[in-house]
């Protein structure tokens, strides 16, 4: 394996990507158009994708990597996947957009609808961000309160009343807060830490009455792989029945990804509102909320919440998510996807072990994160802020030798069903020899 590890260090110029990116700054704030990919946790100019296929990302100075940022996660096919392509070329030969009905959304609506046990109605929308706005509306709407309960260190996009001590690229910044979110907003937002069930109880003690909903990763993959226990999410739901609160799982992420039906269905947890994005829509923007059909028949034109948008449903990106649903319902495809990143990450987590670094591998279904920690992290609070300099350290070490991940020590790493097991043993190896140089 040392050949390996030599052969995947060669001189990787980014002075094309540089170049474009100078050019970038000056037109668009930070030169980006979302902020973590601006590299400001690791070092050097950020990466201009040309192309990406199967396991491969390049760059636009020919640079070849191993990808397991995954798009952050929606291309669980990996790149340039044939079935997606001949899907969308085929609804591209109809027209881009509508904003009209189409037969497309029916179709996809049935294939979610008969192999999702916890959804009774769904309605799609362009982003994940829309997605939790509009659940955050509904629940206001059909209960008549204005507060809302979430947990330090999930994010929920960039929703005003949510970018409480949110996590994503607001953790990769140090800060808890956004500005411009006036303080009416934030009023209305109480935020818990993470497996709190005494805190949570006092809440609801106290602010039943005025509290619309509880809104949750199920699976926190925004800052950090903060796994919780089974027992905290149940007792959640229940204490949300007692209390008369909705319980929104904020699925963007988990959903579809570590099975069907998502954290739901790993859990076995009936929340009342669902919202989606990343994977429903293949790789091309798209988002959705469903739930319960009671709560559901609130939004117009069958009741008074009002949600609109023109691109919703739009023909291009629901035909890339049918085609990628069709993919994840073959028999025994999670499974065999889980599987391969377990024996990856087994390789890795044997090797750190045995050297006793100080870090761990946290993962679930095809999700993972290294943790420069040995215990199990489950609160924001957990993570040392020491971790952003390992992680530096060892971002540029797999950068020079072919192996990108998210650039941030909190966003989580992601394997496609293009990862093979051989692509897998060799970026197994990369890395194990990558912290060997880092913790030396």
């Amino acid at each position: 394996m040392e050949d390996i590890f030599v052969q995947s260090l060669v001189m990787r110029s980014r002075k094309e990507s540089s170049l474009l990116f100078e050019e970038a700054k000056t037109m668009f704030p930070g030169g980006v158009h979302s902020p973590v990919r601006a590299f400001k946790s690791v070092d050097g100019p950020p990466l201009f994708i040309k192309r990406g296929d199967a396991y491969h990302l390049y760059d636009e100075d020919g640079n070849k990597y191993i990808d397991f940022c995954c798009s952050w996660g929606p291309l669980i096919l990996g790149h340039n996947h044939p079935s997606i392509k001949q899907s969308v070329m085929k609804a591209l030969e109809n027209g881009t957009s509508f904003g009209a009905p189409s037969r497309l959304g029916n179709e996809i609506g049935k294939l979610i609808l008969d192999n999702h046990r916890y959804i009774d109605k769904i309605r799609f929308v362009s982003s994940g961000t829309e997605a939790v706005m509009s659940a955050i509306r509904l629940a206001r709407g059909y209960t008549g309160k204005d507060k809302i309960v979430k947990f330090e260190g999930c994010y929920h996009g960039h929703v005003d009343s949510l970018l409480v001590k949110a996590g994503s690229g607001l953790a990769t910044f140090g800060v808890s807060t956004s500005a411009g979110v006036p303080e009416s907003f934030a009023k209305d937002t109480i935020v818990l830490p993470l497996n709190d069930l005494k805190g949570l109880e006092e809440v609801l003690e106290k602010n039943a009455k005025d509290i619309a909903c509880i809104i949750i990763e199920p699976i926190p993959a925004n800052n950090g792989l903060l796994i919780q226990d089974h027992n905290f999410l149940v007792w959640l739901r229940t204490l949300c029945d007692e209390h008369d609160v909705l319980l929104i799982f904020d699925e963007v992420i988990s959903g579809f990804r570590v099975g069907f039906e998502g954290a739901a269905g790993i859990y076995n947890i009936k929340a009342d509102l669902f919202t989606f994005g990343k994977i429903i829509g293949g790789g091309m923007p798209v988002g959705a909320y469903g739930g319960r059909k009671d709560i559901m028949a609130h939004i117009a034109p069958d009741g008074p919440v009002y949600q609109a948008g023109t691109l919703s449903a739009n023909p291009i990106s629901l035909s890339a998510g049918i085609a990628t649903i069709k993919e994840l319902l073959k028999d025994g495809f999670y499974e065999s996807l889980a599987q391969r990143t377990k024996n990856f990450l087994s390789i890795i987590s044997t090797h750190i072990s045995n050297k006793g670094y100080n870090m761990s591998i946290q993962s679930i279904g095809s999700i993972f994160w290294f943790a420069f920690a040995n215990e199990r992290i489950m609160e924001a609070s957990q993570i040392d802020s020491s971790a952003n300099e390992h992680f530096r350290k060892l971002y540029s070490l797999l950068l020079e030798r072919g192996i990108y991940l998210g650039p941030s020590a909190y966003e989580v790493g992601f394997v496609s069903d293009a990862h093979t097991p051989e692509a897998l043993s060799e970026a197994a190896e990369i890395i194990n020899q990558c912290l060997d140089l880092c913790f030396e």
